[in-house]
């Protein structure tokens, strides 16, 4: 008997009601994403949050009360396996690298198109970081930028992934592809960085960011 796909349960806090609703209305149109909660402040989030079963929490930063960011790291402490996606349209350089210090699984404009939001939110409820593209593409501009760095310090399966992210495959599918899970990629991943001369999410960002790799 096959086991039936759950659903991707997700909790959107931003104090905008028409903004809630319309990205609700995104998410639920026959994407396999469910919103089980809405918040428009800290206080209500961390009410729900006991009661509801969640896999994501789609956060803005600014927010009455207490900000995205004090929100995220509570959120990675008290709820540790909870994904956290950052949406605003308010940040900046220093506001994201803190924010990744934290450990934030992602972090998207409120100006994105709707499939790019289905996309960032089902890639980070697979295990993948997204910051406006898919980690797999981000190895590749990267890759691409350091032409100095010899293929030869690239293991088999790290030159694989590299390869496949050249071709467009999202992380995800490179798991698929290479018949391993998306958590061995990430692993394989920052392998990659490290070999890049990137030894952690906040310099990744910040590299990507001052590169045009990224944008906020």
């Amino acid at each position: 008997m096959t086991e039936e796909k759950k659903n991707i349960r997700v909790i959107i806090v931003d104090d905008h009601q028409l903004f809630r609703i319309g990205i609700k209305g995104i998410l639920t149109e026959d994407t396999g994403i469910e919103v089980v909660g809405e918040a428009a402040s800290s206080q209500e989030l961390f009410t729900l949050l006991p009661d509801i079963d969640t896999d994501i929490v789609l956060l803005d930063i600014i927010l009455p009360e207490l900000s995205g960011i004090v929100i995220a790291e509570r959120l990675r402490k008290d709820y540790p396996e909870i994904k956290i996606l950052v949406l605003s349209s308010e940040s900046d350089r220093r506001t994201l690298s803190e924010l990744v210090t934290i450990g934030i699984d992602g972090f998207i404009g409120k100006d994105l198109p709707r499939e790019e939001l289905i996309k960032a939110v089902t890639d980070v409820a697979n295990g993948s970081e997204y910051y406006g593209r898919d980690i797999a593409r981000i190895i590749h501009c990267i890759r691409v930028s350091k032409r100095d760095v010899s293929d030869d310090v690239f293991t088999l399966r790290e030159k694989e992934i590299i390869q496949l992210s050249i071709k467009g495959l999202q992380a995800k599918e490179i798991a698929d592809k290479l018949n391993i899970n998306v958590g061995t990629v990430n692993v394989h991943k920052n392998n990659i960085f490290r070999k890049l001369g990137i030894n952690n999410s906040v310099e990744l960002v910040n590299y990507c960011l001052k590169n045009g790799i990224i944008h906020i």
